[in-house]
């Protein structure tokens, strides 16, 4: 039917437009050109013409014309302690942050995936505590011991040890250790405490999964990203999507943690934390919300200090093995299968674990 109806100027079609311009000129046409030849204006006539200089001018602009209300707003004590929290909760935590992502991508890269199959042993139960305690030599943060637990299973390695590493490796590995002693001068048996409490939470949930866990409940995952570079590319590649990805939760943390102490008023913080069981409730859910990377989360939770040392283990321990950020990332790893049942069993676990071992040590 279409070969038999007449072909007039008025048509288009995609297959015909390019002959025709090529004939017409060797250049392409500006897309101005192109929108007033088709009778279309953009409804924006200077959007092709603002760039980042005319941005950075209309706020300076703004900035001259608000001045006055801007420096009454600035030197409000209010802000002044909000300023003071976010700015010392992130001066003490980037370091660490910067120095455990590199070493996370260090390990994810030139570690070969082969050498957790050999090192591990072959018995499943022994495997457990032996991926656990790998987590203080060979650490990494959150966002990196996913993908590193998803190789892991890929390479053979049985998905208890696997998963045993990916909650060990966030939360006793040599940086966040020295960052919680860093965050509690006064209280140096809170760092054996957090790692003591996470290797215990670690392992059983390691061993749980060897009796609950099946194996369809895991998609194997994969790193395409990284695929196909070189070592040194590869190292870059992964370094930059960690920091960029943990350091804007880090910023988040340290945003909410500087609005807590400023918002709710002290009387409210005080009544929740003298409730033993509703304060350790409270962190534990807070460390879920807030997502933050775990070579942080020890500053964040130093400065929350109303609460009791228990609550705030709980928010140490809960932190680097469950949050917002590790769920959506377990569900598109290994699935919404996996995740709809390993976060919830993680956070009871650990709850449980890190109060009995603030009992015990704190």
């Amino acid at each position: 039917m279409a070969a038999s109806e007449p072909t007039t100027s008025s048509s288009t079609s995609t297959s015909a437009d390019p002959p025709a311009m090529s004939g017409d000129s060797d250049t392409t046409p500006h897309p101005d050109a192109v929108k007033h030849q088709h009778g279309q204006r953009s409804p924006f006539p200077f959007a092709g013409r603002i760039g980042s200089v005319e941005i950075l001018a209309a706020v300076l602009v703004l900035l001259v014309f608000l001045r006055d209300p801007l420096a009454r707003l600035l030197s409000a004590p209010s802000l002044a302690t909000w300023t003071t929290v976010f700015v010392s909760v992130m001066v003490q935590a980037v370091p660490f942050l910067v120095f455990g992502v590199l070493l996370s991508a260090a390990i994810a890269v030139f570690v070969p995936r082969s050498f957790w199959a050999r090192a591990l042993p072959k018995h499943p139960a022994l495997a457990v505590p032996v991926a656990s305690a790998a987590g203080v030599i060979l650490p990494g943060c959150e966002c990196g011991a996913v993908p590193i637990a998803g190789s892991l299973i890929r390479r053979g390695v049985t998905p208890a040890a696997a998963l045993a590493f990916l909650l060990a490796a966030p939360a006793i590995n040599p940086i966040v250790l020295a960052a919680t002693a860093v965050a509690f001068p006064n209280n140096p048996e809170m760092v054996l405490a957090r790692a003591v409490a996470s290797l215990i939470v670690a392992m059983v949930m390691g061993w749980l999964w060897l009796r609950l866990g099946r194996t369809d409940w895991i998609r194997l995952p994969r790193r395409p990203d990284l695929d196909g570079l070189r070592r040194g590319e590869a190292f870059w590649s992964a370094a930059r999507h960690d920091v960029a990805h943990a350091g804007g939760f880090l910023v988040i943390g340290a945003m909410a943690a500087a609005t807590i102490n400023i918002v709710v008023p002290e009387q409210w913080l005080q009544t929740l934390a003298d409730q033993p069981v509703l304060s350790v409730l409270a962190l534990a859910a807070l460390a879920v919300l807030l997502s933050i990377c775990s070579e942080a989360d020890a500053f964040v939770a130093a400065s929350l200090s109303q609460f009791s040392l228990t609550a705030r283990l709980a928010f140490l321990v809960v932190g680097p093995m469950v949050d917002l950020k590790l769920i959506s990332m377990q569900a598109g790893i290994f699935g919404r299968r996996f995740a709809a049942r390993f976060a919830p069993a993680t956070f009871t676990v650990a709850v449980a674990v890190a109060v009995i071992t603030g009992m015990v040590l704190l």
